[in-house]
């Protein structure tokens, strides 16, 4: 096969963003087949593969790039979905850029003008993939020959999903307990439409359920059944804790308390999951005018994003910190920025002021600037003296990072939690009860869907481990 030695990755096509930025559509259409062979063959195919020592799942990445090279869609599925329960979903939000094509040899090598480029567009090839699939093959018809083997699964966000992808195919009996009345966790309630469309999650679930497992919706655990329930009653064997981390956090400032002031999740959840945004929805929500979201990761880009397209005006970002330091994925920024968003990097909210009727009228906030870096290696916002002013808002959306719901916890006897409230687990996903597993966000906090998916792998097949050893 011949190399493509053209230095850029293909561009993503999009909507334009004075169009997108007033609908619900997916932003980025997807590349063409053509477009896809096209920038496989950019692939330098890599004898030691540094981008797949930097998946968390680990996808053998240069040979499925090889099956799109020759056109062999389908063949390039597979070899992901030997890894990857996900792949549509990955392929949208992952963050690839610090991950696999972070490691790129075409991104990473420095001096040499034949590959010293951009990384390979792997994410945008994983998605065209998946999407190629989904659109010409049937659901999964073969269920795995069952080994008689029970577990419960907490949660059907990313780590939930992918523990029961690998286990239903070891022949596991695999129900997933979801609080919510729709499967897909933080991918339907948190991320929205045009970043993630809830058909291609829900095809993800469909084809698990396919393969046998068992999705029971609207069940609280620790509220509707407890741990020590499904494994004392139930006959459960094992239970794998992937309920995520959905309890906001917020500044502890005065007048968080009036109207208008909201977590990034109740916007995310009451637009992604209850479409608040259509106009005959039941669940209908406040559109501000004047739009300040307080935060500067992902959760916020897609706050200030839903903000836009629900008629805002006027749409900022509050963030301490400057443009460089944005936590969010650069292409979620850049995305913001094209359809309106303002940011006001290096400013700090110390006050909400409302009106007579409890309305948000303005935030007061001060300047910051950078100082030493802390022990995290961030340099410290420290406050101008003297800066304080007010900016006129209608609405304040807080989207400072979660934590775990507590509920588990404290319905679990001897589960242990560390202090942010997160399930404590070792290397391998065990917890401090026999036969609790967990991953995800319920463990290391807010993260990212691919870590997710990585700590349900690790989970499965711990449990996998788990059971093999007490049935000796």
């Amino acid at each position: 096969m011949a190399f493509n030695m053209r230095k850029d990755k293909n561009p993503m096509p999009c909507q334009e963003p004075n169009v997108r930025n007033k609908n619900f559509l997916e932003v980025a259409t997807g590349y063409t087949e053509e477009m896809a062979i096209d920038e496989a063959k950019r692939c330098l195919n890599c004898k030691n593969k540094p981008c797949v020592d930097n998946c968390p799942v680990h996808i053998n990445i240069p040979a499925f790039i090889s099956k799109v090279a020759e056109g062999d869609f389908e063949g390039a599925f597979q070899i992901i979905y030997q890894s990857s329960s996900l792949p549509a979903v990955c392929g949208r939000v992952c963050p690839q850029e610090s991950q696999c094509e972070g490691r790129c040899t075409r991104n990473i090598k420095r001096g040499n003008p034949k590959i010293d480029s951009e990384a390979v567009g792997i994410g945008r090839l994983e998605r065209f993939v998946a999407d190629y699939h989904n659109s010409h093959a049937a659901l999964a018809s073969a269920k795995p020959a069952t080994n008689g083997h029970k577990v419960a699964i907490i949660g059907s966000g990313p780590a939930g999903l992918s523990c029961a992808g690998d286990l239903v195919k070891l022949g596991y009996e695999i129900t997933i307990f979801e609080a919510l009345h729709l499967a897909g966790g933080v991918l339907v309630y948190g991320i929205p439409e045009f970043r993630l469309p809830k058909t291609i999650v829900q095809k993800e679930v469909d084809n698990l359920i396919a393969q046998g497992v068992k999705v029971e919706t609207n069940v609280v655990i620790g509220k509707t059944i407890t741990i020590d329930e499904l494994m004392d009653d139930m006959g459960f064997e094992a239970v794998f804790i992937g309920s995520g981390a959905g309890l906001p956090k917020f500044m502890g400032i005065p007048g968080e308390n009036y109207k208008g002031v909201f977590s990034a999740n109740e916007i995310l959840t009451r637009t992604n999951l209850m479409k608040a945004y259509k106009e005959d929805s039941r669940t209908p929500i406040f559109h501000g005018h004047k739009v300040a979201v307080v935060g500067g990761g992902n959760v916020a880009m897609d706050a200030c994003r839903v903000a836009k397209r629900l008629g805002a005006e006027e749409v900022y970002i509050i963030y301490r910190r400057g443009l460089e330091e944005l936590p969010a994925r650069k292409e979620e920024v850049e995305h913001a920025m094209e359809e309106g968003i303002i940011f006001k990097t290096l400013t700090n909210p110390t006050a909400i002021l409302g009106d007579e009727q409890g309305n948000v009228r303005a935030i007061t906030v001060v300047d910051m600037e950078l100082g030493e870096p802390d022990e995290a290696g961030r340099r410290r916002p420290i406050v101008k003296e003297g800066s304080e002013h007010e900016l006129e808002m209608d609405c304040v959306i807080m989207s400072l990072g979660t934590s775990p719901n507590p509920l588990i916890k404290s319905t679990t006897e001897g589960l242990d939690t560390n202090k942010h409230g997160c399930i404590v687990a070792d290397e391998n996903g065990a917890t401090s009860r026999p036969g609790v597993f967990a991953g995800g966000d319920a463990v290391t906090g807010a993260a990212t869907v691919i870590l997710a998916m990585g700590a349900g792998k690790t989970g499965a097949a711990s449990i996998d481990a788990y059971i093999k050893a007490k049935a000796q």
